[in-house]
């Protein structure tokens, strides 16, 4: 026979000791393991069970003698053996040199509630007295308040919060008053909802919530509340209207009258708002639940908010879009209610939480191209640019820019703003230093404006980046350098003094990335003054181009810019000369075969046999003794447009100074131009083979004169339509007005334009949160 329970058996067992991740506290974690014995002392039920100790040590700090808190620690704590003295010795000391991350700042969140005005009662509730507090509920409006209110008083202790659950008809006779009397009595209402709003601040009782039907409820309330002051605002716009124009004494005191009582009303509606969006706020914390909402239009209703003034109000609805924004159909729908022109308003404000949510939200909406520009549209860059100052939005205000920065149409605005001067002010402030991500990340969006690098060079501010660039090989920093010296103008020439240490860093033992960056600043270099076969001659780089011309001697993107560097020195003659003799010309076309697919390699390989037959020098080699005119021909007609043109160019030089190749690209034109016609009147000839497919000619003449007569049987669509070559950031072109202020400049006349080197919708240096 089985023993009856007698006795129960306690063991704790220590487990492993850890730092807390964000406090200044050892997390003690173990086991208890609780047993029934019987009489006899035998095993009747047992049960294991893990739990974690906090162990605050709030008075560490860098004066602390480590060792002796250490054994405070072991002695006072029980769950500690004196044999771990060791390891806790070193836990303290790893939190008395834990250094907190510059960038991590509090996260800013709605202020918990406090009883409003007009709710304090003078007696105390008690937890045994709540039957009487319901009978209240059946009595008339000031005795419900009053019940409601006391209930209230209890459940703000959330250590009644069981009890109150497990009195039915608690719950029960508050949502029933909620759902016929809101409408009679704002604080009734407030009071009612914000006994709710004690049970949805923890998780395990949203359902109980749900259950009686609140968040939807609240819905209605804010949606009927929004719409009630509407009409106060247009009765008192009306009646100030009517009584301003004979000015006396006693239509001022109306007038102030009115006012005062429009005053009172909005505060108590604050309230009720503040309260019900703060219950849906967290309910919404299980994303089917955020779901109905989002059905319901919370996003419109939120936006409606943010014309109001109360901040902590305001803090409750931005902390709430923030936290829908991340998901894609709220943030459409929040396009579509005019979300930032009202978040501009708040940018800046005093109130430092409102402003750290304000910008966050801001971030998150900035993912998407038409808020950006909605954003610079309403007068955000400034603003923006001004908080670049303030430590704790610093941050934030930065990534926002960066997105702002990646839209061409939007690279001239920041000409107009401080922007620039402070950012490079930054930069040299760090100059020993790692440069931060989002800083640099910016200054190379922006370089590929022309006025943009002009103002970057201001002073010695291409002597500084370049010296900077070059001590640290910073590859961000020699990027930026390369954007801007793709422009014409007065930068460019600032160059030459550099073309030395550029050319020196083009060796087989640095890093590709870094030669990457150094050679594309090279190639960008197409000024008439320089000695591009002095420089070649004197840096050995001929070697090292046609080795890195060979497909697969090194990644795609450099191999591209050996390409473009070589395009770029064919411009001399002598240069021509020199690469032509060096075997450059049968590595080009052998480079042309392996990529004969990519347009890019295709279009700038094509433009270095162009500069070949250009100079005499050089003339004769490409004709005669290569296969590079019969491949143009092959290219002649490619669907890409800057390939046809270059080919164009370069096939009629070939053809004025070569009698024979004249002739096959005269032919091949010919054949091209004719072509279609002649399947055309082939294809009609065929057709009157076999009149009876048609019952008139008229039919038939549809055929050859319509638009689709000419498509051409497969479906494409015509070469013209085309242009697939991506443009370089910041290489952007505008047919209309040439004054217009985002208008762009190519690296050089002539040359087809490439998309290789930076690309704005690469992922972020940065990791960003929501």
């Amino acid at each position: 026979m089985q023993d009856d329970p007698r006795y129960i058996k306690r063991k704790v067992t220590a487990g492993s000791l850890d730092v807390h991740p964000t406090e200044k506290a050892l997390v003690v974690h173990y086991e208890v393991e609780a047993s029934i014995l019987g009489e006899g002392g035998g095993h009747v039920l047992g049960e294991r069970k893990e739990g974690q100790k906090i162990i605050r040590v709030k008075s560490l700090s860098p004066s602390t003698d480590v060792a002796a808190l250490a054994k405070k620690v072991v002695e006072e704590c029980k769950l500690i053996p004196s044999s771990r003295l060791p390891q806790v010795e070193h836990l303290l000391y790893y939190l008395q040199n834990r250094k907190s991350s510059p960038k991590e700042k509090r996260t800013a969140k709605p202020r918990e509630l406090t009883p409003f005005d007009g709710m304090e009662l003078n007696e105390e509730a008690i937890i045994t007295q709540v039957d009487d507090y319901i009978e209240l509920l059946y009595e008339g409006i000031p005795e419900k308040i009053r019940g409601a209110a006391l209930i209230l008083q209890l459940a703000r202790n959330p250590d009644n919060l069981e009890e109150l659950l497990h009195n039915e008809a608690t719950l029960g006779a508050l949502a029933r008053v909620l759902r016929e009397d809101w409408k009679q009595s704002v604080e009734l209402a407030t009071i009612i909802i914000y006994v709710f709003f004690c049970f949805s601040s923890f998780s395990q009782f949203h359902g109980v919530v749900s259950s009686y039907k609140i968040g939807a409820l609240c819905m209605s309330v804010v949606e009927h509340e929004l719409k009630r002051h509407d009409v106060w605002c247009e009765e008192l716009r009306k009646k100030i209207l009517r009584e301003s124009a004979p000015e006396n004494g006693t239509l001022r005191r109306d007038q102030d009258k009115a006012l005062k009582k429009y005053q009172g009303l909005l505060a108590k509606q604050e309230q009720l708002l503040r309260v019900s969006l703060y219950l849906l706020l967290n309910l919404a914390e299980d994303t089917r639940t955020e779901l109905k909402m989002r059905n319901k239009n919370i996003v419109g209703l939120l936006v409606k908010v943010l014309e109001r003034d109360d901040e902590e109000l305001l803090v409750l609805v931005v902390s709430f879009l923030k936290k829908l924004s991340i998901f894609l159909e709220n943030k459409n729908d929040m396009a579509e209610v005019d979300t930032v022109e009202r978040l501009a308003r708040l940018v800046p404000c005093e109130h430092e939480d409102l402003l750290n949510l304000t910008l966050r939200l801001l971030l998150n909406l900035s993912f998407d191209s038409g808020l950006r520009a909605k954003m610079v549209e309403v007068g955000l860059l400034p603003k923006l640019t001004a908080l670049l100052g303030d430590e704790n939005n610093r941050q934030v205000a930065l990534r926002i820019l960066y997105h702002i920065s990646i839209d061409d149409r939007f690279k001239g605005m920041f000409v107009y703003t401080d922007c620039i001067p402070q950012l490079m002010q930054s930069l040299y402030e760090h100059s020993e230093q790692e440069t931060e991500a989002e800083l640099i990340s910016i200054l190379i969006n922006l370089a590929a404006n022309k006025k943009n690098a002009q103002l970057m060079c201001e002073g010695n501010g291409l002597k500084m980046l370049m010296k900077r660039a070059l001590k640290m090989k910073d590859c961000l920093l020699m990027k930026m350098i390369r954007n801007i010296s793709q422009h014409d103008g007065a930068t460019k020439p600032l160059y030459i003094d550099y073309v030395g240490d550029l050319a020196a860093e083009i060796r087989a033992e640095e890093e590709e990335e870094w030669v990457l960056e150094c050679l594309g600043t090279l190639a960008n270099l197409t000024i008439p003054d320089l000695d591009w076969e002095l420089v070649l001659k004197e840096y050995n780089l001929v070697p090292y181009l046609k080795d890195r011309l060979k497909p697969g001697s090194a990644e795609d993107d450099l191999i591209l810019e050996v390409v473009i560097m070589i395009g770029t020195v064919s411009i001399d003659d002598a240069c021509a000369a020199m690469l032509a003799k060096s075997g450059i010309i049968p590595a080009l076309i052998e480079l042309l075969n392996a990529q004969q697919e990519d347009d890019e390699f295709v279009c700038q390989i094509v433009y270095v046999f162009y500069q070949m037959v250009f100079h005499q020098a050089t003339r004769d080699v490409i004709i005669k003794d290569t296969q590079a005119p019969a491949y143009l021909i092959d290219l002649m007609h490619d669907k890409n447009t800057e390939i046809r043109k270059v080919c164009d160019n370069t096939l009629d030089i070939i053809a004025e100074y070569d009698e024979e190749w004249g002739r096959k690209i005269q032919s091949e034109k010919f054949r091209f131009h004719n072509n279609q016609w002649l399947e055309m009147v082939e294809s009609r000839q065929a057709d009157e083979s076999e009149p009876y497919l048609y019952e008139n000619d008229n039919d038939t003449a549809d055929l050859f004169y319509s638009a689709d007569g000419i498509t051409p049987a497969e479906g494409s669509v015509s070469p013209d339509f085309f242009n697939d070559l991506q443009q370089q950031n910041g290489d952007f072109y505008h047919t209309g007005d040439a004054n217009d202020v985002f208008d762009q400049t190519s690296s050089s006349p002539g040359r087809p334009v490439t998309a290789y080197g930076f690309r704005p919708d690469e992922q972020p240096f940065y990791q960003y949160s929501k």
